[in-house]
This record gives C-alpha cells, structure tokens and sequence, in this order.
C-alpha cells in the first residue's frame, strides 16, 4: 500500500504515509486554508436564512491560484465571443453567479483542507514513524476534493494548463529550482488516481 490508496472493505480508502509525507500533505493543506482565506467572522449573523442570501465577492480573484480554484463560471476560453457585447454579457453572468456560490464554494474547500489536517494530526498523534491512514468513504471524498485542489493550487505556480506542460515537467533537470514542487504535484496525482479508483463501484 506504500505510496497509494487501497481500497477498505465495506467502503473507504487506507493509504501507508511516513512522517515526511504526512508532514508535506499537512504543510501543504495549512497553506492552502491560507490562501482561501478564513470563514465567517464570529459576529456574522446565526440566521442560516441570512447565511443563504449572503453575497459574495462579484470580481474573480487577482491571485491567478485562486482564478483557478474559483473559475469563471461562464468563460469562453476559445475567444468565440461573436462581439464585445456577447463578451460583456458573459462576465455579468459571472459576475453575478460569483456573487451567490463563492463564499458556499469557499467554505467546501476550506472543509476539504480542513478534514485533512485533522485527520492527519489524529495519525501523528496515534505514534512515529509514520501510520496508515484509514478513511471512511465521506472522508475520502473530502480528500479528493482537497488533493485535487492542491494540484490546481501547484499547476497554478507551475504553469501547468495542458498535458503537454505535465510531460516537460518530468524532464525538468534535478538544479531546476522547480524540480520539489514538481515532484509532489506528480506525487499529488498518483495519490488523487488511486483514492478515486477506491471509489469507483
């Protein structure tokens, strides 16, 4: 199991982590928390009704990770925008859809990243030299979900858009300043494919 995910009986996923892995993923997931930014302040309202119709931001974020994290929700990534209207037509629907599912959207991937921590910090806890981290099958939903944003976050840095940029990666000199960050996105994406295979029925 060293270096991938198994699937539990009955649902789930085991995967064997040692100190350094547990001590990546962790540091990686506290960065990630950081850069989505905090939730709700302690004084915001208590009416989940209130919370329901509570506005968002409206731009897309200047953070180019973040732009990845919260999409545009209507782009046209081809430039097929048949005039400057139909563009403006599609950021007012952006705009306006940011404006109501950012902050719910926040909040998931705050969870995810959260999840994660905790449940690493309950391995570290159980003894050294590393463990095997066993999740039940909401669990591992909410790692993929943070494993997958940690990639977009690290593809972001990287420049990463297509498969093509992936395989020059793996050619990447070992001086290459690059090369650590590299390696743990690579490494990211063999942990993501074998915790989504372990969900597949």
């Amino acid at each position: 199991m060293p270096g991938h995910f198994e699937p539990l009986p009955g649902g789930g996923a085991a995967v064997a982590l040692d100190d350094v892995e547990i001590s990546i993923i962790r540091s990686l997931a506290v960065q990630l928390l950081e850069l989505i930014g905090p939730g709700p302040a302690e004084d915001a309202s208590d009416d989940p009704l209130a919370e329901l119709f509570a506005e968002g931001p409206s731009e897309p974020p200047a953070d180019p990770v973040l732009r990845r994290l919260f999409p545009d929700a209507y782009d046209d990534p081809e430039g097929a925008a048949e005039s400057a209207e139909r563009t403006e037509e599609l950021r007012a629907y952006s705009s306006e859809f940011r404006r109501y599912t950012e902050n719910d959207l926040r909040a998931g991937k705050r969870d995810n990243a959260l999840a994660v921590i905790h449940s690493l910090d309950e391995l570290s806890a159980a003894g050294e030299g590393g463990a095997v981290l066993k999740l039940t099958a909401d669990d591992s939903r909410q790692w993929l979900g943070a494993l997958n944003d940690l990639r977009l976050a690290i593809g972001s840095r990287l420049d990463i858009t297509d498969e093509e940029d992936t395989d020059l990666l793996y050619r990447l000199p070992d001086e290459d300043p690059r090369k650590p960050m590299v390696m743990a996105y690579l490494w990211l994406g063999g942990l993501q494919e074998t915790l989504v295979n372990t969900l597949m029925p």
